[in-house]
């Protein structure tokens, strides 16, 4: 019997008529998302807590206002993943919230010419430095350069040697801007002028970040697979935590629209510790620096900008040793050391390495979960590239199902009915089941089949006979880490 759903049985009408069911032919995938959560200033023309596509860097620029955390971040996104779609969560600075301001303080008179290469948020500005100028004239010339680029986070002013710069957006992000003298040292021309010395008082007193609340609850149901998240203070992971939990969140059965959030946090070795192990959330993921000229919110968006580039492509190869561009690196004095590392991967805290050449890479990117609900160690969503996996085979498993089972009549297993038949059992469904896991193994997703196939459980629901229940044992492809080789050699 032939299972028309639209053509009935009782047509006499002669003589053709075409039903189309789409049921065998849909291989679609999903569109993974990003999303950059970033604030906004006075002259930005987004609208606060509402998502909107982005339209690419410029249109960073004019929807969150030059120099701005939303355009910064934007643009180092763009650096790491310059072709999938990105939207955005624009937000205004907190009513009560602070800038963020430090000083740049020059003293001394020049002896020579030469160049102040100065960098803020890691971006150098330079100021040229001439025999008659004196700390006023030095300082009024800084401020000038830094308010001439419009793209840095900071504003500045100038008062008898003194340079005041203020965050663009209130704060506490502010803190994180870093102001510092030639990153690139003497090697590549970087020396202060003689004669002269510069003193920073770092980026402090920024309070208040905005609220993720009302921004979050616009998102509705819409997917956003690799979350920016430029702040790294309780309340907004926390926020981020609830807004994809398992229970009622993104990842709860009933919602099922999934999702990831990266941040970045500023510390040293002592302080990431204390910050990661505060942390359990395996829908997050905290990379751990110290001391680069980068911000964190850049750091942030680099970091999921390479991730999504690579989940999309295959969701289960390691993301280790993709490069973070715009990122710069912490000098190698501050550098953590692969001891301290491995002790921050057990502390829920993400790492890297630098290359000769400065480039900063991904070396093991891993979630905030460390422990059971009993407190005890588990690693069992210890790897991010777990939860993209679970992602992408939880999707390819709806999207068989709906497709191929939307509208179909279910009878027990046993039941004799015609070939054709718009009917399925419990053991039809398993067949189905097994036949889509074999799938996703050749595909590379999955490994065991054949282990799958003895312990996957389809049966009717005892108390609902409209109801099939599936256990699903699916066992996740590895990635390779570590290759540890024992040099067992001798001597003739």
């Amino acid at each position: 019997m032939i299972p028309f759903k639209q053509i009935p049985q009782n047509l006499r009408v002669p003589l053709f008529f075409a039903e189309v069911d789409n049921s065998h032919a849909n291989s679609a995938v999903y569109n993974q998302r990003a999303l950059i959560i970033g604030q906004i200033t006075a002259q930005g023309a987004a609208a606060p807590n509402v998502p909107i596509i982005s339209q690419g860097v410029a249109d960073a620029k004019t929807q969150g206002g030059p120099g701005s955390m939303l355009a910064l971040m934007t643009a180092t996104y763009r650096l790491n993943d310059n072709f999938g779609e990105l939207w955005y969560l624009p937000l205004a600075d907190d009513g009560a919230a602070v800038a963020a301001t430090g000083t740049i303080t020059i003293t001394g008179a020049p002896t020579a010419t030469g160049v102040i290469s100065l960098y803020i948020a890691g971006v150098l500005v330079s100021v040229a430095v001439g025999l008659t100028d004196t700390p006023t004239s030095i300082a009024a010339n800084i401020a000038a350069a830094i308010n001439a680029d419009t793209d840095l986070p900071v504003t500045a002013t100038s008062a008898l040697g003194v340079v005041t710069v203020t965050a663009k957006n209130k704060g506490l992000a502010g803190n994180d801007i870093d102001m510092r003298l030639n990153y690139q040292g003497a090697a590549s021309g970087e020396v202060l002028p003689a004669g002269i010395a510069v003193a920073f008082a770092a980026m402090a007193a920024g309070a208040t970040n905005p609220s993720l609340t009302t921004g979050l609850a616009n998102l509705m149901d819409m997917p956003f697979d690799f979350i920016v998240l430029p702040y790294t203070d309780t309340t907004s992971l926390n926020a981020l935590q609830d807004f994809l939990n398992d229970a009622t969140g993104r990842w709860s059965w009933d919602v099922q629209v999934y999702g990831h959030f990266f941040t970045a946090l500023r510390g040293t070795y002592a302080s990431l510790g204390t910050a990661g192990t505060a942390r359990n959330d395996q829908h997050g993921s905290i990379m751990g620096f110290y001391d680069s000229p980068t911000p964190n919110w850049s750091w942030a968006a680099a970091l999921a900008g390479q991730d999504a580039v690579s989940a999309r492509a295959d969701p289960g190869v390691p993301v280790q040793t993709l490069a973070l561009q715009g990122v710069l690196a912490p000098p190698l004095q501050s550098r953590f050391s692969l001891s301290e590392r491995n002790t921050l991967l057990y502390d829920g805290i993400s790492t890297f390495t630098v290359a000769q050449d400065g480039t900063v890479a991904i070396e093991n990117l891993i979630t905030t979960y460390q422990k059971n609900s009993f407190g005890q160690p588990d690693n069992s969503y210890l790897e991010v590239e777990t939860l993209f996996l679970l992602i992408y085979v939880l999707r390819f498993m709806s999207v068989r199902i709906t497709t191929k089972y939307a509208r179909t009549k279910l009878a027990a297993n046993g039941t004799r009915f015609a070939p054709g038949s718009n009917i399925v059992t419990p053991n039809i469904i398993r067949a189905d089941i097994i036949a889509a896991y074999q799938e996703l193994e050749y595909n590379g997703y999955v490994q065991n089949s054949i282990a799958f196939a003895q312990n996957l459980i389809v049966e009717q629901n005892a108390n609902n006979p409209n109801r099939v229940d599936v256990l699903w044992p699916a066992d996740l492809i590895d990635q390779l880490r570590i290759l540890a080789l024992l040099a067992q050699f001798r001597l003739s």
